[in-house]
Order: C-alpha cells, then sequence, then structure tokens
C-alpha cells in the first residue's frame, strides 16, 4: 500500500491501516527506549521499565487486530481490541505525567528509586537498605529534549497512539460494531 492510501485508509479509521500504523509507531518507540538504553547508555529507572510494558502489549495487540481485519475477524474482537489499546496508552499516558512530575520535583515518587536513606539502624538497617535501593533515581531525567524528558515525551506519544486507537475504535462504531453486539 502507498503512503498516500495508507494515510487515507488511516483517516477513514479503516481498522487495518489504522492497526499497522499503530503498531509502527509502538515498535519504533521500543527501538528508541532501546536504543537509549544501549547505545547512550542510560540505564532505565523502574517507572521508566513500567512505562515499557503499555508498548509490549500494545504492538502484538496492534499487529493481531491489523491481521484480523485483514482475515475477517468478528467486530466485536476489533472493537475490543481498540477500546484495549485506547486504554493501555492511555494509563501510559498517566503514568509519564506521574514520572514527569517525580522528576520536576511536583511531588514524591515511591521510595524504591527517589526515597532518601532514613534511619540507618535497627532492622531496616543500611545494608538492607543498599540492598533494596536502585541505582538509577526515577527523580533525575537523565536526558532532555526541548525542555522535555523521556517520560515527557512518553506521555506525548502515548496520547498520539491513544487517540489513534480511539479513531479505529470510533471508525468499528461508525460501522455499526456496537449494533452487531446488542
Amino acid at each position: 500500500m502507498q503512503m498516500d492510501a495508507m494515510i487515507a485508509a488511516v483517516k477513514r479509521a479503516e481498522p487495518g491501516p489504522t492497526a499497522v500504523v499503530i503498531a509502527a509507531a509502538g515498535a519504533a518507540i521500543i527501538c528508541g527506549f532501546f536504543f537509549f538504553q544501549y547505545v547512550m547508555g542510560l540505564p532505565p529507572c523502574p517507572l521508566c521499565l513500567e512505562q515499557r510494558y503499555a508498548y509490549y502489549f500494545g504492538v502484538p495487540l496492534a499487529i493481531l487486530l491489523s491481521l484480523g481485519a485483514n482475515h475477517g475477524a468478528s467486530s466485536k474482537v476489533l472493537l475490543a481490541g481498540f477500546g484495549a489499546l485506547t486504554v493501555a496508552m492511555l494509563w501510559n499516558a498517566g503514568l509519564g505525567v506521574y514520572h514527569s512530575g517525580i522528576e520536576w520535583k511536583w511531588w514524591a515518587g515511591p521510595t524504591d528509586c527517589t526515597g532518601p536513606l532514613n534511619d540507618l539502624r535497627g532492622k531496616s538497617g543500611l545494608l538492607n537498605q543498599l540492598q533494596d535501593i536502585s541505582i538509577v533515581r526515577c527523580d533525575q531525567a537523565a536526558w532532555r529534549f526541548l525542555g522535555l524528558s523521556l517520560a515527557g515525551w512518553n506521555v506525548l506519544v502515548s496520547l498520539a497512539i491513544a487517540a489513534l486507537a480511539a479513531h479505529g475504535f470510533r471508525g468499528m462504531v461508525r460501522r455499526g460494531a456496537l449494533k452487531k453486539l446488542a
């Protein structure tokens, strides 16, 4: 399919091409975070790792939606898939906002990657705390571009993918998928 035809198909919210674009965008993001981790040497913090789950879930689901759309999957399945993608990416955007807020010191983050070393005596002494502490801190942005950290960029990308998935969902609704559910 040529690029112009693909763009036109996505604008019409055809499920197959829309799912292909979602899968391609998600795969590009996965390549991007591996590039930053292994090529640029920026290890992910625990929250960064958690933000990857939506892409690990979303890319295979989008590929399955594309295959299903091209091979006669039921409208119910396609509707549920686009709905799940929308919810997953909105959740991921929220997680990215939370992480960005921690980096900007707007609120406290989880103690395993942002908390101070307190009470070095007793049961939870220094050695126990050192075993539980993550070296990569969630409250320090390792890299910024145009003022946004990787968590901030994740918010924008997750919202864009959620919008595409919602567009695919709306396209299925316009095709009468909800009527078929009743």
